[in-house]
């Protein structure tokens, strides 16, 4: 398999009182894909279910983001979510649980092999 990769996307989530480290990565997943209609699959002749999509997503505690619920955003296409070390908790003045900022890429890639 060639895998090129043919677009990156970036957004931010937030969860404000809740401290909910999914939800802060699925607000960013749909702020990266919000104003975009992708249609690279049907550029090169292939399926949408053909496209490769991985997920990397930065949040303050890796452990907890729930990867099924990421990829279940996804309508279509083969989906890999990571969760990485990153993002921001911001402590909040009244001692409450922190905003929680996540940031993620998304790679979206076909199999070229054979393709000039």
């Amino acid at each position: 398999m060639t895998k090129k990769r043919l677009l990156t996307e970036f957004g931010m989530g937030s969860s404000l009182r809740r401290q909910d480290y999914t939800e802060a990565a699925r607000r960013a997943v749909k702020d990266a894909l919000w104003h975009n209609s992708i249609n690279l699959a049907e550029l090169f002749g292939k399926d949408k279910n053909e496209m490769l999509i991985d997920v990397e997503v930065a949040i303050g505690q890796p452990d907890q983001l729930d990867t099924a619920a990421i990829a279940e955003i996804f309508p279509y296409g083969q989906i890999s979510v990571t969760a990485v070390q990153g993002g921001l908790d911001v402590p909040r003045a009244d001692g409450g649980k922190p905003t929680v900022i996540a940031n993620v890429a998304i790679n979206v890639s076909l199999d070229l092999e054979g393709e000039s």
